[in-house]
């Protein structure tokens, strides 16, 4: 009997622990949401930037956000819309590689609706250290060979790597990774001057991102 009142003891004992230890997990989760959620923000809005400069636009970019979901392009995963009044004067778009050396390649591309790239930018890979990487900003320049090129249906075999045909150098001993890239915004490309520009109603039907 006496261990039995114990053990109940013990038992509710590490039952209001539990308790309180969930409580202050989330006050403190709440009390901290907030700023986290601005911090993210504010570090999305600092890498539109980089593809899609501030004299461009004067309308919230980030909560022009749409996710694109087509049949016809799956490698695209997100629209930003850069409007200047009621101008538009370029989009930021999301897309993913699916060919690069290690999986996927996730890239930021700015580009102008006739074609113009504003910049590119890689969000997320799993390429070679010392190989594939170079296509993060922080360890070469390659990524801002796009910047200010436009491309159109009659050059769009320039956009390649040298190796094959096109005008984007590849890396010594890693073709694959740039490969994968330079095909990837030469795909987004050709959906913003060709069905995009044809029918830019197609906005209104993504959905809005989740935050």
């Amino acid at each position: 009997m006496q261990t039995s009142k114990i053990t109940t003891t013990y038992a509710l004992i590490l039952g209001i622990i539990a308790l309180v230890c969930a409580a202050v997990s989330t006050g403190v989760y709440l009390l901290t949401k907030g700023r986290i959620d601005q911090v993210v923000a504010q570090q999305q809005r600092d890498l539109l930037l980089e593809v899609v400069p501030q004299h461009y636009f004067d309308n919230d970019l980030l909560a022009s956000c749409k996710t694109i979901k087509l049949a016809d392009a799956p490698y695209l995963n997100k629209i930003y819309s850069a409007k200047k009044g009621q101008d538009l004067t370029a989009y930021a778009l999301q897309a993913t590689a699916p060919d690069g050396y290690s999986g996927n390649i996730v890239l930021l591309i700015g580009i102008q609706p006739d074609g113009k790239v504003l910049g590119v930018r890689t969000l997320e890979h799993k390429e070679t250290p010392g190989l594939g990487d170079k296509i993060e900003t922080r360890i070469s320049n390659w990524i801002y060979s796009f910047n200010d090129k436009t491309f159109s249906l009659a050059d769009e075999n320039r956009w390649a790597v040298k190796k094959d045909g096109g005008d984007f150098d590849q890396f010594t001993g890693a073709t694959i990774t740039p490969r994968a890239v330079v095909n990837n915004v030469r795909q987004t490309a050709k959906w913003v001057i060709t069905a995009l520009n044809q029918q830019p109603q197609l906005i209104e039907n993504f959905t809005q991102c989740k935050e």
